[in-house]
């Protein structure tokens, strides 16, 4: 989630665990540094029912309570997709509000991420907003001004905005020449292959929901540009990190990015019956065993690594919490869950936090309290004295990341061990908690949000370790992840 892929020659984040974080692009003193995971946070949610254990009128309360949360998130994620109604039909999904700084900048990853929530909720509306996103995400695919080759980029512009030195951006996704308008302003031009796995996750699942070719056709193309451009054949092998936006590859290989093509290709090779994307799920599983740590801490569980900065070396440090949480969710439970599993109980001990207003740095208001996990090991030991980056607040290291809270609390429900699902509902209340309280009054595309929707990043400003950091704004990403948790939608599921 890290690692900068945006402008030429800005670098990567070593070894890091998944899309590409902060770029260098350029901004004026004064303008936030940006990046895909990189700044905010914000929420999405599902009007899908949840199954809450029990019957009767003492269960009527949480089951309403569960169920208009979800509502407000499934509102945000409305607002966010029709923030530019001017701009035409063919859109993507704001990620972040607008009091974030990034304008209308949409990620691809997130956009993957509202779709597989669209889906979730299954009703008519929720797959009508899914498939359109899937067929926005056809036609960048389709019609990028630079290049025909399957290839997604980290981010596009889906509305028109002001940039900091005063220059105009006035196009909504689609600009006047058919071309996707690509969001150049803050160097989110390069193309990872996490983004791009989880693109084509979320074509693969329409594919499989619908029937339709044309998503089948887009995932395979996605499939075969990450083994064009991706594949080594370097001592720890797997898939590497992508291009930056001068087209040049970056060095490093990321244990969340091959996790992500666990799925990947485990789904195209069952919806096209080609045996070639089993040896390809196969090169990718077998990196992310090598990442693996079995020594055990004081949780009892061992956890995997970041990834590799030059294919012979593991990076043992920051060990990032996605890397615990996504690989039980995308490897077969039953050949791994008795041991790789495992790294769910690190993730839940040794990064958890506990955010309140007494806490240093912290802006959760009086009186309220948030609990979940962080980002990283290195999120642990933030300098609290200094700021995140340059024109950022100083961090609170026991900021709680939403969206990696949200992870983990699928991860236990999806386990299911003794005392998962009650630690899972605690995490989900947390989130839930976030929706009602945290990013109030804040707007996407000018435009007031319904009420008490959508889950910011992070409850307090927190440091990932990476060289971003996230802050609490209302975040699609986040969102989405707090949706498929509160209805047991596994989107790593092959």
């Amino acid at each position: 989630m890290t690692g900068s892929i945006g402008s030429p020659g800005s670098p990567g984040s070593p070894g890091s665990p998944g899309s590409p974080g902060m770029t260098g692009g350029p901004r004026r003193q004064g303008a936030p540094a940006f990046g895909r995971r990189a700044l905010l946070g914000a929420g999405l949610g599902t009007a899908a029912a949840l199954t809450v254990v029990g019957s009767g009128p003492a269960h009527a309360a949480p089951r309403a309570a569960e169920a208009s949360a979800r509502r407000r998130g499934h509102a945000f994620l409305a607002a966010a997709m029709d923030a530019y109604p001017d701009h035409g039909d063919l859109r993507l999904t704001q990620s972040y509000t607008d009091q974030a700084g990034l304008f209308s900048t949409a990620f691809t990853y997130d956009n993957a991420l509202a779709i597989l929530a669209h889906l979730a909720v299954r009703t008519e509306d929720g797959r009508a907003r899914a498939v359109a996103l899937g067929d926005a995400l056809i036609h960048a695919q389709e019609h990028d001004p630079a290049y025909d080759d399957g290839r997604l980029r980290q981010a596009y512009n889906v509305g028109p905005y002001v940039y900091y030195d005063g220059v105009p951006q006035p196009d909504g996704f689609v600009r006047a020449d058919g071309t996707a308008n690509v969001g150049t302003q803050f160097g989110f031009t390069g193309t990872a292959v996490g983004d791009m796995a989880w693109a084509g996750i979320a074509l693969s699942a329409l594919a499989r929901r619908t029937g339709a070719r044309r998503f089948l056709a887009a995932a395979v193309r996605i499939g075969q540009w990450i083994e064009r451009t991706g594949r080594t054949d370097e001592p720890l092998g797997g898939y590497k990190f992508g291009v930056n936006g001068a087209n040049e590859k970056l060095p490093f290989t990321s244990t969340e990015h091959n996790t992500d093509l666990v799925c990947l290709f485990g789904r195209l090779a069952r919806l096209t019956g080609d045996r070639v994307w089993w040896e390809r799920r196969a090169r990718a599983e077998a990196f992310v065993k090598r990442m693996w740590e079995p020594s055990e801490g004081s949780s009892g569980g061992g956890f995997f690594y970041t990834g590799t900065n030059d294919g012979v070396t593991v990076n043992k440090s920051p060990i990032p919490e996605d890397t615990q949480t996504w690989t039980h969710l995308a490897l077969d439970a039953n050949r791994y869950s008795d041991r790789y599993s495992r790294s769910l109980d690190w993730a839940a001990a040794e990064l958890a936090v506990l955010d309140h207003a007494e806490r240093r740095n912290s802006t959760v208001p009086a009186g309220q309290s948030y609990e979940g996990v962080t980002f990283s090991s290195a999120s642990l030991l933030a300098n609290e004295d200094a700021p995140i980056a340059e024109f950022q607040p100083k961090p609170n290291r026991n900021g709680v990341w939403f969206e990696g809270t949200a992870h983990l609390a699928l991860a236990l429900r999806d386990r299911g061990a003794r005392g998962d699902e009650s630690r899972a509902r605690r995490l989900l209340a947390s989130l839930e908690r976030a929706q009602d309280h945290l990013g109030t009054a804040q707007t996407v595309g000018g435009r007031p949000l319904p009420a008490r929707s959508g889950i910011v990043s992070a409850s307090s400003p927190l440091d990932t370790g990476f060289g971003f950091g996230y802050y609490p704004y209302r975040h699609t990403g986040a969102t989405a992840w707090y949706l498929m948790a509160a209805v047991r939608a596994n989107p790593l599921r092959a």
